[in-house]
C-alpha cells in the first residue's frame, strides 16, 4: 500500500480527497493536516467519512510528515503551497499541488495575477500541468504535478479538439462559465452564504479572474500561438458543478457531423470524457460526484460559430478526482482506480 498524506484536509477539496481515497484499494491515507482542527478526529467533523474513524487531524509539521507518507496532496490556499510543495519535492517525495502556485509556468505572469511573489523557481520549472488528456506521458514521469483549476479544466477540454483540428479561429474565443458555491472554498464569507446565493445568479471577476492566464497558457500551447480569451465566471446557487459555454468563430467550412466526429476521435480513448450526440447537451446533474467531463457541440451556420458546452463536478474532475487520476498515473496504477463511481441522481 502506498502511503499518502493530505495537507489541508478539512477544506472542500481535502474532504473530497478523503471520500475518493476511502475506496482506493492501493493507497492508505496515513496523515491529514488541518491547523484549525488539529487534535480532532476526521469523523468528529465529517461523519460521512466513517472509513477514517481512527484518523486524527494534525498540524502541518513538515519534518514529521516526511516520515509518514510517500506522496503528498497539497490542498492549501494559493501562496501557502509554495514553500510546502518545494520542501516535499526537494526531499524526494511525489507531490500533487491543488493550488494555483505551480500551474502558471511564467513566474511574472503568476505574480501579476495573484499579487504574490513566486520564490521557488526550481520546483516551478519541474512542475507538470496535470491534465491527463493532454499530458499523460509527462505525468507518468513526474514527481511534481500542478493540478489544474476547475474552470480551466472545463474550458480546455471543451476547446482542445477544435483547436488541434484548426476548426475555430483562436483569437476571438468567449468562455462563459457557471460554478457552484463550493468553488469559493470552505470558509466564512458573506458573499457565498446561503441567503446571499440562494435564488440568485451573478457574474464576478469579469475580465480579471485568476484562472484566465492558466486558460490562455494551455490554449496557446494547443493552438501553437498566443491566445487571449474573454472569460467570465458566474456563481450558481448550487453546491457543486461547472457548466461552461464556449463561443468560437469557425476557421473553415465544416459540418456538424464533421465537428462531432473530430471530438469523438479526440476523446475515444479517454476514460473520463464523454462526447454527447448531436442535439444533446451537458447538465451538471449528470456529472455530480464523478470524475467525468461531458461535452456537447453545436455548429451554428447562421453566425459561423461553434458553440461548445462542457460540464464537470468542480470538486472532482475540477480538483480532487483529477488529483487522484494524476496520482494513479504517477504511481503506475490503473488510471481509473478509485474513480469509477457514477453520478448521484437526482
Amino acid at each position: 500500500m502506498t502511503r499518502v498524506a493530505i495537507c489541508g484536509a478539512s477544506g472542500y477539496t481535502g474532504i473530497e480527497l478523503l471520500r475518493i481515497l476511502a475506496n482506493h484499494p492501493k493507497v492508505k491515507v496515513s496523515a491529514a493536516t488541518s491547523e484549525k482542527s488539529a487534535g480532532r478526529k476526521v469523523t468528529a467533523l465529517f461523519p460521512h467519512l466513517d472509513s477514517f474513524d481512527k484518523l486524527v487531524y494534525e498540524p502541518m509539521d513538515r519534518e514529521k510528515l516526511l516520515k509518514k507518507a510517500d506522496l503528498f496532496f497539497l490542498a492549501l490556499p494559493h501562496g501557502a503551497s509554495q514553500e510546502a510543495v518545494d520542501f516535499f519535492f526537494r526531499n524526494n517525495k511525489a507531490v500533487i499541488d491543488l493550488s494555483a502556485d505551480y500551474r502558471i509556468s511564467d513566474r511574472k505572469t503568476y505574480e501579476q495575477w495573484y499579487g504574490l511573489p513566486h520564490t521557488r523557481a526550481a520546483a516551478l520549472k519541474a512542475a507538470v500541468y496535470g491534465l491527463p488528456e493532454i499530458y499523460r506521458a509527462k505525468i507518468r514521469k513526474a514527481r511534481l504535478i500542478a493540478n489544474p483549476g476547475c474552470y480551466p479544466t472545463s474550458a480546455i477540454l471543451g476547446l482542445m479538439p477544435a483547436l488541434k483540428n484548426r476548426i475555430v479561429e483562436p483569437l476571438s474565443i468567449i468562455i462563459d462559465s457557471k460554478s457552484g458555491t463550493t468553488g469559493a472554498g470552505r470558509k466564512a464569507d458573506l458573499s457565498v452564504s446561503f441567503c446571499e446565493v440562494n435564488e440568485g445568479f451573478k457574474a464576478y471577476g469579469i475580465g480579471m479572474h485568476r484562472h484566465t492566464p492558466e486558460i490562455e497558457q494551455e490554449l496557446s500551447g494547443l493552438a501553437k500561438k498566443k491566445i487571449t480569451v474573454n472569460f467570465t465566471p458566474h456563481l450558481l446557487p448550487v453546491d457543486r458543478g461547472i457548466l461552461t459555454t464556449i463561443y468560437a468563430p469557425l476557421r473553415k467550412k465544416v459540418t456538424q457531423e464533421q465537428v462531432l466526429e473530430a471530438y469523438k476521435q479526440a476523446y475515444k480513448s479517454e476514460p473520463f470524457v464523454r462526447v454527447l450526440e448531436s442535439g444533446v447537451y451537458p447538465n451538471i446533474k449528470n456529472v455530480r460526484g464523478t470524475n467525468f467531463c461531458h461535452i456537447g457541440v453545436k455548429l451554428v451556420e447562421r453566425t459561423n460559430t461553434l458553440i461548445i458546452v462542457s460540464a464537470i463536478d468542480n470538486l472532482v474532475k475540477g480538483a480532487s478526482g483529477q488529483a487522484v487520476h494524476n496520482m494513479n498515473l504517477m504511481l503506475g496504477f490503473e488510471e481509473t482506480e478509485g474513480l469509477r463511481n457514477l453520478a448521484l441522481f437526482p
